[in-house]
């Protein structure tokens, strides 16, 4: 991933970070992950969160602070500096809290909404999400169940697809958070054809393959074995392949998932679509868990996060790896970078 850090500060990326759940390891690894001058170089940066929690992670990592303050309620993409804290003072979790809670649901709950509101005005380029608890935003009274659906519901995207981006493997998910025995109650053409068309649009408008190749995956072992291992292949995946190649997308399969992955990561495919949760996170964190980065597809605004949790158990002990947030990070400013070139092409 090539990221330009010397172009000047006007022409910039304004990636907005929000900093998660604040008894986790978010302001841990957004304190380690902008310390790089390398990234600090590359954008500037909002930091949608606590300055409180932000300057305990720096003191306990021996990180001088590099970051303004201002107060959340101007958010501002010409601030002075760049990375800045849009604080919001108001909320307060103590350094002991080490788990799910009320408050920390509340404020990320906030952090989320206002960076969100800031990306659809053009305010910022991108939204970086350090992890949250679901526990937590349960706990606050939220209606939503974690991220996807907050960003799928306040930028009215019916349509959206979890993407994983790691290394040269670049994958979306047909079927998310669901038992593996009930995969087969919710598996329909269109929920096979959808990641197939937002992965295309994806790999097009954010990481500039012209016409990319996309290998589908099979359900069922040996890609069913013509019907003696489960026909959902010749009754969903071909039909929904079918589909997607009749809209003129360069995609191909159903193929056996054993060897379909080395095959992308060897350069066949430029992206994959797995058909449900384990088949497609077990390649993407085996080829580099460490900097592994998920995206939200199907939504008008760019938005990544690490691959990981909050981690509660490791915060506060100045032992969280930044790896994943950076990866989000430079991830985010590259797909900035690349739509906004796209965008700049189609006026000319």
């Amino acid at each position: 991933m090539v990221i330009n850090g010397n172009n000047s500060i006007s022409e910039q990326m304004v990636i907005g970070l929000t900093m998660g759940d604040a008894a986790g390891i978010g302001p841990e690894i957004i304190v380690k992950a902008l310390a790089d001058p390398f990234i600090r170089r590359a954008a500037k940066f909002i930091i949608f969160g606590m300055n409180e929690q932000l300057c305990y992670a720096a003191d306990a990592a021996e990180i001088e602070p590099f970051w303004g303050r201002h107060q959340h309620e101007k958010i501002s993409r010409d601030y002075p500096h760049k990375v800045v804290v849009a604080d919001y003072d108001e909320y307060s979790v103590s350094s002991w809290v080490k788990g799910p809670s009320e408050q920390a649901g509340e404020a990320s709950i906030k952090f989320c909404l206002d960076a969100i509101e800031a990306a659809r005005e053009g305010i910022i380029d991108a939204v970086v999400t350090a992890p949250i608890s679901k526990t937590s935003w349960k706990l606050s009274g939220a209606k939503w169940p974690g991220h996807t659906e907050l960003l799928a519901e306040r930028c009215k995207s019916p349509r959206k697809v979890m993407m994983f981006v790691t290394g040269p493997l670049k994958l979306a998910l047909a079927t998310i958070h669901e038992a593996l025995f009930e995969v087969r109650h919710k598996f329909t053409i269109g929920c096979v054809f959808e990641p197939i068309d937002l992965l295309n649009d994806a790999l097009k408008q954010f990481f500039d393959f012209e016409n990319p190749k996309i290998g589908v995956a099979a359900l069922n072992p040996h890609a069913g074995e013509d019907g003696q291992f489960g026909d959902e292949e010749q009754r969903i995946i071909s039909p929904a392949i079918l589909l997607a190649q009749e809209q003129g997308i360069n995609c191909h399969g159903p193929y056996p998932a054993d060897t379909l992955f080395l095959r992308a990561i060897q350069g066949e495919f430029d992206g994959v679509v797995a058909m449900y949760h384990d088949q497609g996170m077990i390649p993407i964190k085996l080829v580099n868990f460490r900097e592994a980065v998920n995206v939200t597809i199907g939504l008008p605004i760019i938005r990544t996060s690490p691959a990981h949790g909050t981690a509660f158990d490791i915060a506060g002990r100045n032992i969280a790896d930044p790896s994943s947030m950076k990866s989000a990070i430079k991830t985010a400013i590259q797909m900035a970078k690349t739509r906004k070139s796209l965008e700049c092409k189609v006026e000319h």
